[in-house]
């Protein structure tokens, strides 16, 4: 039907008043699983250090004449590894105008960019923690970096064609190169699983990306479908695994947003540290004119305690 003549309507207002929300819906993630869930420690300086050990081969044959005499010591030295620390900082200015208006979903303009800096740093951190960085000394012109922790595992890995491992060496952590990708299989997990036992590490973890989180449920064994022995009630349809029951321990499936979806980190949180130089701290900058700014800085880094507690599955498809 056609508007009647004269009618006057919404269209014609001028003085309709707007309808802004309070509520500013923000869903961008913020879980940081792997930061959240190992040790924290006290940094001392621009360059972490420790020590790594090993016992001998297990040797079946170690026997002694009966009555001769002790031979000579064999000794090896601890190896001594070590991450640099990285300065993570954000900064926020707000005009003078923008803080006194009314505004819809905040009083303060300052404090709410402020928090909105605040939770994407600690985004940063979680991604640098489990990146394929290598560590850089740095400079006075280039910024120092830690060395993520897909850069120091380098013992227990299945990796794709032309896949060359990174590790510490000479100072640094190098970062590693990838090799052809190839699809996840529950093969190469059992793989990581049995050379991380062999080699004395207790992995408790499993990071994967979405889609190959996805892929890992698929895996052999897992049902698509359970119904409920009440038959009034629905069936309940199970798509996803969160526990991976291995030979060689269980381990939790953790999906990640900010690490690489092409690699499958497998962790032991009980070898793995965050050691913090300085703590996050909000700085008042010098009023240079009709603003405020504020900085957000912290400086941290990873210890990898020993790298063989840890596996990688590299060279995964993420499609």
């Amino acid at each position: 039907m056609a508007q009647p003549t004269g009618t006057f309507d919404s269209y014609d207002g001028v003085g309709n008043r707007e309808s802004l929300s309070d509520i500013i819906s923000n869903i961008a993630p913020t879980e940081t699983p792997f930061r959240s869930s190992i040790k924290k420690g006290k940094a001392k300086a621009t360059f972490e250090e420790w020590q790594q050990d090993d016992l001998a081969t297990a040797n079946a044959d170690n026997a002694a004449v009966d009555g001769d005499d002790a031979g000579n010591a064999s000794h090896t030295a601890t190896v001594r590894v070590g991450n640099r620390t990285q300065i993570f900082t954000k900064v926020v200015q707000v005009s003078g105008t923008q803080e006194a208006v009314d505004k819809a979903g905040r009083k303060s303009e300052l404090n709410y960019q402020t928090m909105k800096k605040g939770k994407e740093i600690n985004r940063d951190i979680e991604a640098a923690l489990l990146s394929n960085n290598a560590s850089v000394e740095g400079n006075s012109s280039t910024a120092r970096k830690l060395g993520g922790l897909e850069s120091w595992i380098e013992t227990n890995v299945s990796g794709g064609t032309g896949y060359a491992d990174g590790g510490f060496g000479s100072g640094n952590v190098a970062a590693p190169t990838d090799g052809t990708q190839r699809a996840l299989a529950e093969s190469q997990l059992k793989s990581v699983m049995q050379d991380c036992f062999a080699n004395g590490g207790t992995p408790d973890r499993l990071f994967l990306g979405p889609v190959n989180k996805g892929k890992f449920s698929a895996f052999t064994g897992i049902a698509e479908t359970r119904h409920n022995v009440n038959s009034n009630k629905m069936a309940t349809i199970i798509g996803a695994a969160d526990v991976y029951v291995s030979d060689f321990g269980n381990i939790a499936v953790i999906p990640s947003r900010f690490h690489r979806e092409r690699t499958g980190l497998v962790i032991d949180t009980s070898m793995a540290e965050v050691r913090t130089l300085r703590p996050m701290k909000r700085n008042k900058l010098a009023k240079t004119g009709d603003s405020e700014k504020r900085q957000l800085l912290t400086e941290l880094t990873l210890c990898v305690k020993n790298e063989k507690a840890f596996g990688k599955i590299a060279d995964l498809t993420t499609s």
